[in-house]
């Protein structure tokens, strides 16, 4: 059986104590001392909200160290919601629903690399990315250097909520040729998620 490596960070020890006590009833759950992030394990960082210090140390767990990362917050604002989007974090749990099945869920779904947002912080940042989506479609010549007509297609449609078969039948394209953009463009731009990728081209304009 394949066992998931897992670091549990957080300022507040209580908090920390009873993470570390729910995800080590899992026998698929390696725990960790927090010294040992790296390639492969998934931290699950646990704050009241992210602030700048939180979204500086996500960054470096998962940029820096290769790490994945689940986010443990009571609330998230709109200003910081897809600054930790493009920090690589896919999975966001809210505090009030940490609960073992939940939090097992999450850190699981980061490990294998995939999103997993409650549906209402989901809801959020797609508004965040229509407002965008709008905002850039207000403006001409937005830099499309860097991504492939197909790649910015596929985005565009991920961007829309669309999963991988809805973007296959309304592009014409297999799911495996769908998944092979998604992988190509990710590990090209060193994007962590889909969620991530969107993020960043709606940043840098080029959707």
């Amino acid at each position: 059986m394949h066992r998931v490596r897992v670091v549990v960070h957080a300022s507040d020890p209580i908090s920390r104590a009873g993470a570390v006590s729910q995800l080590g009833r899992h026998p698929v759950i390696d725990l960790r001392d927090e010294p040992e992030t790296g390639p492969g394990t998934v931290a699950v960082l646990i704050e009241d909200t992210p602030d700048e210090k939180t979204v500086a140390r996500l960054r470096r767990v998962v940029r820096g160290e290769g790490a994945h990362a689940v986010l443990v917050v009571r609330a998230v604002r709109e200003a910081e919601l897809l600054d930790v989007i493009e920090c690589g974090v896919g999975a966001v749990v809210w505090r009030h629903e940490a609960g073992p099945h939940r939090l097992l869920q999450a850190v699981l779904a980061a490990s294998r690399g995939e999103g997993d947002l409650p549906a209402d912080l989901l809801g959020r940042l797609l508004g965040q990315v229509g407002r965008l989506q709008r905002s850039a479609a207000g403006r001409t010549g937005a830099p499309v250097t860097g991504l492939t007509a197909r790649e910015a297609d596929v985005l565009r449609l991920v961007a829309d909520g669309l999963d991988t078969s809805e973007i296959g039948a309304k592009l014409a394209y297999s799911e495996r040729t769908v998944k092979n953009v998604m992988h190509g463009l990710t590990t090209r731009l060193y994007l962590r998620n889909r969620a991530h990728a969107v993020a960043y081209a709606l940043r840098e304009g080029y959707i």
